[in-house]
């Protein structure tokens, strides 16, 4: 996890630069990962999966990425991420995941109620197999499309969207990784694309209580006005850790 950094969020941010050594970074991970391989990502076209797409199409050209879109029955704005799929003229799949979890939801017994928590996280878990299952019929390795910010206050699913082979923008903030969509030439509509979570249908920062603008330079700087929201942030940041840590295993004494 970065900690803080003495930088300012905008004017210090060289998106050029960090563009070129992310490209270059996903370059090096096939290479010693997976020469010749895919990468495969899911496309919801948010700013985050458009910005992953776009990197890995730079760095291995666009028949090596391929795209999968994966409404839950019917998608309000799934011409974003056609428009996306279209405008990079990557290979791309359409698999609707709502018979998957409605078929798993009646395989579980009656006598067990599954939480709101479960219901929630369910759909980015099974979008997440999905990805896994077109992934080894593609020779493929799976992006990860989280960002800093998300991860800092746990805004992820666990071996959900949180999964993936490798991780090109786990380090860079919402802010950072808006520039550099800019850089790589997307179009405004989705690297402005406001952030809805797909599971409740509120925007990220109607759940978070509080702006990514806010938080990038809290995470960046240390700095914020509110008390009351760092105080929010800083409760979600502890109790989320365990989200991006190794699974604890116990070591015999052998």
């Amino acid at each position: 996890m970065v900690c803080f950094k003495n930088m300012e969020v905008t004017n210090m941010f060289d998106a050029v630069k960090i563009k070129d050594e992310c490209v270059q970074w996903i370059r090096d991970f096939f290479e010693e990962n997976g020469k010749g391989c895919n990468a495969v990502l899911g496309i919801s076209g948010g700013k985050d999966s458009s910005v992953a797409a776009a990197l890995c199409v730079e760095a291995l050209g666009k028949d090596r990425v391929v795209g999968v879109l994966m409404p839950c029955g019917t998608q309000h704005d799934i011409d974003m991420a056609y428009l996306l799929v279209n405008h990079l003229g990557i290979k791309h799949y359409e698999v609707n995941i709502e018979a998957a979890i409605e078929g798993l939801k009646s395989a579980i017994p009656e006598e067990l109620e599954l939480s709101t928590q479960a219901n929630t996280n369910l759909p980015p878990r099974i979008r997440m197999s999905t990805l896994y299952a077109v992934s080894q019929s593609v020779n493929g390795r799976v992006v990860n499309t989280c960002n800093l910010s998300e991860d800092w206050v746990g805004y992820s699913t666990r071996y959900g969207d949180a999964a993936g082979d490798f991780s090109p923008m786990s380090n860079l903030t919402v802010q950072e990784i808006k520039e550099i969509g800019r850089v790589l030439g997307l179009p405004d509509v989705l690297v402005d694309k406001v952030p809805i979570d797909g599971l409740c249908g509120k925007t990220d920062e109607d759940n978070l209580g509080f702006t990514y603008a806010e938080l990038d330079r809290y995470i960046r700087t240390g700095e914020i006005e509110d008390m009351a929201k760092k105080a929010r942030i800083d409760d979600l940041h502890k109790k989320n850790l365990f989200k991006l840590q190794l699974m604890p295993a116990f070591k015999p004494n052998i």
